[in-house]
């Protein structure tokens, strides 16, 4: 449920949970792609899902067929950081609103990790070799990993940006209180239809435009990055 002191918004404080929850939309197409990308791209590996990622590591112990060890590693531990440096960037105001602006500095900060991604993955004409697979799953999933933390800020229940169980948990919750939860559920809809969104598009990128495949998590987090600054810019909270 949303905070006591949102509930009785006004008109300008809807407006501003209006363009919180399309950011919010947006990153999570940002992240349905780079999954997408990942999967097909970078040895079958998720960037973002990491509960994807710890059962390859299961498979992996039972001798199965999975993904190599190493680009898992990578990418659980590049999340990890980015959690931690994106927690320390927004842990130091206790008190919340619709947005924070150290949510957009973490959001910021991210974009170095895609800008870094994006110069090996241009540098290697899109086609890394096995030892460079690792370095871009570990920046992208440092930057996932500080969208996480960041979205995770702003106390918006049941949205994750980069994964879809609580999503879909808190949504099929909503449909016992139907009366109660018609914005919750139409929040909880658009993150869990951006995420198809986003990873249809990046596998359509990956397919038909495969160079520039990455590019368009990268925009899209510079967008909102950029929205957030100017539309949301004035709530520290």
């Amino acid at each position: 449920m949303m905070n006591n002191k949102l509930m009785t918004s006004t008109p300008e404080q809807e407006l501003k949970i209006r363009i919180r929850d399309i950011l919010l939309n947006a990153l999570a197409v940002s992240s349905g792609a780079i999954d997408a990308v990942s999967f097909l791209d970078l040895g079958k590996v998720f960037s973002a899902f990491m509960t994807g990622n710890i059962a390859f590591l299961g498979l992996r112990a039972a001798r199965a067929t999975g993904p190599d060890w190493t680009s898992i590693f990578a990418a659980v531990f590049g999340f990890a950081v980015g959690v931690y440096l994106s927690t320390r960037i927004v842990r130091p105001s206790e008190t919340f609103g619709i947005w924070s602006q150290r949510v957009t500095v973490a959001l910021c900060v991210s974009l170095i990790a895609h800008a870094a991604f994006l110069s090996v993955w241009f540098a290697s004409s899109g086609r890394p070799s096995v030892g460079v697979v690792p370095v871009l799953l570990g920046s992208w999933s440092f930057a996932m990993g500080m969208q996480s933390a960041a979205v995770r800020r702003l106390h918006v229940d049941g949205v994750f940006t980069t994964a879809a169980t609580a999503t879909i948990i808190f949504l099929a919750g909503d449909l016992a209180n139907w009366p109660a939860t018609t914005k919750e559920r139409r929040r909880l809809t658009g993150v869990l239809a951006s995420l198809f969104v986003g990873a249809t598009a990046g596998g359509l990128l990956s397919v038909h435009a495969h160079i520039y495949a990455p590019v368009l998590p990268f925009v899209i987090t510079v967008v909102v990055v950029a929205t957030a600054a100017f539309a949301l810019g004035n709530l520290d909270a």
